[in-house]
This record gives C-alpha cells, structure tokens and sequence, in this order.
C-alpha cells in the first residue's frame, strides 16, 4: 500500500549521516577504480587500451558474483551483531586498505606481469568493494526505507557520487601531480577505511521479524541457482523490462567512461590540473542538482521520468562530442552528468520498490549483472574496439597505443536511445511501485 507525501516516512539523522558517510566512502573507493586505476595503467604500465577493458570486464564481472553470493548470504544472516551490518563494517576496512596498496604493483617488471598484476589487484578491490557496498550497503538503504521516501535517499547517494568525483577526480590531478600515484592512493584508501569504520559502528540494521527468522528458506546454493529462472523473470516483469533498460543505458556509459580522462588529457590537450578544474565545476554543479532531483523523483511518476531521462543521456552525450574550448566542456559536462545522475536516481529508487522483500540482498546480486556485469564487460570493449579502429596512434613510455577520438560519444549516443525500447513496454498506469518493498 502506497503512502501520500504527506504520509512520508521520516529517517533519522544518525541514519541520514550513516547514509551520507558510507555513500561517499564507498564512492571514493568505486570512483578511484573507475577512473584513476584506468589512467594509472595508461600512465604507468602501457597505452594499449585493451588491458584496460580486460580490468574493467573482469572487475564487473567479480563484482557481479560476490555480489549474488554475499547478497544472499545476508539475506540469511541473522546474528546478535545484526544482519548486513557485519559485512559493511569489516568489508569497507578492508577495501580502503586493498586501495591504498594498489600502485605497489607499478613496481613488478616485466610489463606484462605488471599488467596481469594489476588486473589481480583490481578483483581483490572489488570483491570487498562488493560486499560492503554492493551487497549488503545497498540492501540495508533498501531495508530502511520505502516507497514515500526512497527518491531523496537515492538523490543523497547521487549527490555522494559526485562529491567522490570531486575528491577523486577533480582533486587528484592535482594530488598526483604534485605528489605522484603512491600518496594519492594511500590517502584515499585510508579514508575509505576510516569512514568505513565509522559509519559500520554507528549503523544499526533495520528490525527483523520473528516470522521471517524463523521462515524456512531453500539450500543456500539452490536459492543462488534460482536467481534467474524463467519463474524469478515472470513473477518480475516490470523489474526487468527496468533491469534491461538500464543495462543499455550503462552500455552507452561505459563505452566512454573508462576513457573519458584519457580523451581529456590526450585528444582535447589539457593538463592534469586544469583536468581537474573542469571536472570540479562540472561535477560541483552536477552534485548539487541530485537532491531536487529526488525530490522530483519521489513526486514524478517513475516511467515518466526516466524516459525523459533516457533520450536526454542520449541527447547529452552528443553534445559532449562536439565541446572543445573550456566553456563548451563545462556547460557539456553538466548536462551529461546531469542527464546520467537524474537516470540513476529514478532507476535506483523504483528498482527497491520492486525488489521481493525477502530477497532484497539477492536480488542486489541481479541488479549486478545489469547494473555492472553487461554495461561494463560489453561497454569498454566497444570503446577499446572504437579507439583502435578510429582513434588517434601514440607512443607513451615506449608503448604503441591510441588516443580516444569524439567517435566513442556518437556510439554512446545511439546505444542510449536503444534503453526507451524496453521501458516503453512498462505499462503507463505504474506509477511509483506495484508492490510495496
């Protein structure tokens, strides 16, 4: 049963500053794998883009299956300590420390150990990355809230996205630049820890009812094998007519973003410092549109605003392709990220509405292969296909490789428009949610 705005269920603000302070330790964490692990290889290791797609593929595809296992597992943990509380207090420890080692992998020689290294490293990263946040983060925020309040939870996990990018993107060419790699990742890999720590001990998980504890439940590995069968699919239609649009949506993301500091740097010729300056005002901007946008989000019809959404990253990604002076890439980038954070908002929240209750971490394990596994394995290799057939040859550190071209934003463009198909067979009368999380 839905409850009217004015029926909005309130959250805490221990909960509220909990919320806040896991999103941004587990975003700085995730936004200095997604960018910063990417340009260290091409800075240190070797230009070719393919070691890059082959991390990205793998990294998904690890984060993927620790999710769907841990996930589970959670949903089946019921200790003294609480049920997703252990997983996100030692798994967030862990993370940050597994980050902050990362760039001793530079030092291995030959290359080509370094490369395989580094991929190794980088799955490490993400399975504790995975269970704290993926898992069982993500399954807590789903636990606490509801229908009438999930929009402006979303909109505060979006706002944490790009403050991280802020630290780890716009600030840390800076950093590295004066500092170098190692200093750079020691610090945020022990802020990752430091606030996963606390936010782990102030968390307290949501009540869980003596029908559910004692409910008898399938063989673990039996439950898991389900997951996605033909009957899990009917049941949940609309889930995954929404699962699959937003797999083409992160698809198109994906085919630009593992190479969007590269393109900066080395297509459109800044430096690392004035990098970070466009990327601050643009995601400055970008972090303080996320809160009205939950709001929207929790008082727009779901299918309504995110099909907006849907042509507008499309639209977005167009006009980034044609931005060269700073001023174009400014007002580009902000309606890029705009477009891209308003689309994660509305689909992150109307996916909790329509999680099964019992299975809310599994099925974290199932937003996993749409949300990452596919946009992140499929994406980058047609990015790193595009740059070698198009792109621009260079030679880095001895290294034969390719500079990204405006081509990869034309693909991303069209691959966008392809996410309206499936969320068009939505019915129009589903508004917020058919059932009640």
């Amino acid at each position: 049963m839905k409850k009217s705005s004015a029926q909005r269920t309130p959250l805490s603000i221990r909960t509220w500053f909990v919320i806040g302070l896991l999103s941004l330790s587990g975003q700085i964490a995730w936004g200095v794998e997604n960018a910063w692990f990417n340009t260290f290889v091409f800075d240190t290791l070797t230009p070719n883009p393919r070691p890059i797609a082959w991390m990205v593929a793998i990294s998904a595809i690890t984060a993927t299956v620790t999710t769907l296992l841990i996930g589970t597992l959670s949903d089946r943990t019921f200790t003294r300590f609480g049920r997703r509380r252990p997983y996100i207090l030692f798994g967030y420890i862990l993370w940050g420390i597994v980050t902050a080692l990362f760039p001793t992998v530079s030092l291995i020689r030959p290359i080509g150990v370094a490369v395989f290294m580094v991929i190794v490293a980088d799955a490490v990263m993400t399975f504790f990355g995975s269970t704290a946040n993926d898992a069982s983060f993500s399954a807590w925020t789903t636990d606490i809230t509801d229908t009438t309040n999930r929009g402006r939870v979303e909109g505060l996990i979006q706002m944490s996205v790009f403050v991280s990018f802020i630290l780890t993107t716009a600030l840390a060419g800076m950093v590295i630049e004066q500092f170098g790699y190692f200093v750079f990742f020691y610090g945020l890999g022990g802020f990752v820890a430091l606030t996963g720590l606390i936010g782990g001990w102030l968390l307290k998980d949501a009540p869980v009812s003596q029908e559910e504890m004692n409910q008898v439940r399938p063989p673990y590995w039996r439950e898991v094998l389900k997951t996605f069968s033909f009957e899990i699919v009917r049941k949940n239609r609309i889930l995954f007519l929404l699962f699959l649009a937003i797999a083409i949506n992160g698809v198109a993301w994906q085919v630009t973003f593992p190479y969007l500091l590269i393109y900066i740097e080395h297509y459109l010729g800044y430096d690392k410092g004035t990098m970070g300056l466009i990327m601050g005002g643009v995601l400055i901007i970008t972090a303080l549109s996320t809160i009205p946008l939950g709001i929207l989000v929790d008082r727009i019809p779901r299918r309504t605003f995110i099909l907006w959404m849907a042509f507008a990253a499309a639209a977005t990604a167009l006009v980034f392709s044609f931005a060269r002076g700073i001023p174009f890439l400014l007002v580009a980038g902000v309606l890029q990220t705009v477009a891209m954070a308003a689309f994660g908002i509305v689909s992150g929240a109307w996916l909790k509405d329509l999680y099964p209750t019992q299975q809310r971490g599994q099925f974290q394990g199932v937003r996993m292969v749409f949300w990452v596994l596919l946009p992140m394995v499929i994406g980058p290799a047609i990015g790193s296909f595009l740059i070698r057939s198009f792109g621009i040859p260079t030679i880095l550190n001895g290294e034969a490789g390719f500079i990204p071209t405006p081509v990869i934003y034309y693909a991303a463009a069209a691959i966008n428009l392809l996410a309206l198909l499936p969320l068009l067979r939505i019915p129009k009368h589903i508004r917020l949610a058919e059932v009640e999380a």
